[in-house]
């Protein structure tokens, strides 16, 4: 939050925001301000993981839109050519930055995408919390086992526009209400803890309480938070 309202506390100190926000302790490398940009970098972590014999697997996440670039197919042949532990990622919210899949990609299967460079590839409902755990299991597992990059397409949706100036006319009021109510991942672990009877009412009510106090806190401190010193601008620049 604090890297986010461009804080001294941020993660990279309120210099990075929402588009370069990385941690090399919590082993985050960020978003990118070009599309697709960290299919290629998280290729280049996957090598320097397997260089090391570090048994790490790097999770690549990139958008629809982002599959449709040069550079992710390159990373592809390299990531297969070597055996990279690479899981990529991608989260078809159908939509991209405001393009219905259909009018943009001429394959709209996106596990299939890796095809061509052998790489296997499997379809996920993104909405799914179990269905999610699951193939993350299973693609790490792959990887960690030397047979190189695996492909998963989470199918999911958002319900707001890709920013705060998309109105998201693009699609139909009643299309984001129905999947609201049909296909939300909280609503439908919300309904599965009650009809197992392995939570109460009460129970949700306080969880969602403690959450709120945690997401209220963090943007207590983003907002108390001191900007940068001038003299920050200067730091970790390359020369």
């Amino acid at each position: 939050m604090a890297e986010l309202t461009g804080r001294r506390g941020g993660y990279s100190r309120g210099k990075g925001g929402s588009m370069h926000m990385f941690s090399i302790e919590k082993q985050f490398f960020g978003g990118n301000g070009i599309v697709g940009a960290q299919v290629s970098l998280g290729t280049g972590l996957a090598f320097a993981n397997r260089y090391r014999k570090n048994d790490n697997v790097c999770l690549t996440y990139f958008g629809d839109g982002a599959a449709n670039q040069g550079q992710v197919y390159e990373s592809f042949n390299m990531a297969q050519l070597w055996k990279l532990p690479v899981v990529y990622i991608i989260e078809n919210n159908r939509y991209a930055m405001g393009t219905s899949v259909s009018r943009s990609s001429a394959q709209t299967d996106f596990s299939r995408r890796g095809v061509s460079f052998g790489i296997p590839g499997e379809k996920v409902d993104g909405m799914d919390v179990r269905a999610v755990k699951a193939a993350g299991d299973k693609a790490v597992a792959w990887c960690r086992a030397g047979k190189g990059p695996y492909i998963l397409e989470m199918e999911t949706y958002r319900y707001r526009g890709h920013s705060m100036s998309d109105p998201a006319k693009y699609r139909s009021k009643d299309e984001v209400q129905k999947m609201r109510n049909e296909h939300d991942p909280i609503e439908q672990v919300r309904a599965r803890l009650l009809e197992k009877g392995w939570a109460t009412e009460d129970d949700l009510k306080k969880f969602d309480a403690e959450v709120r106090e945690i997401v209220n806190n963090a943007a207590e401190f983003a907002t108390n938070d001191p900007e940068p010193d001038a003299s920050e601008l200067w730091t970790d620049i390359v020369k």
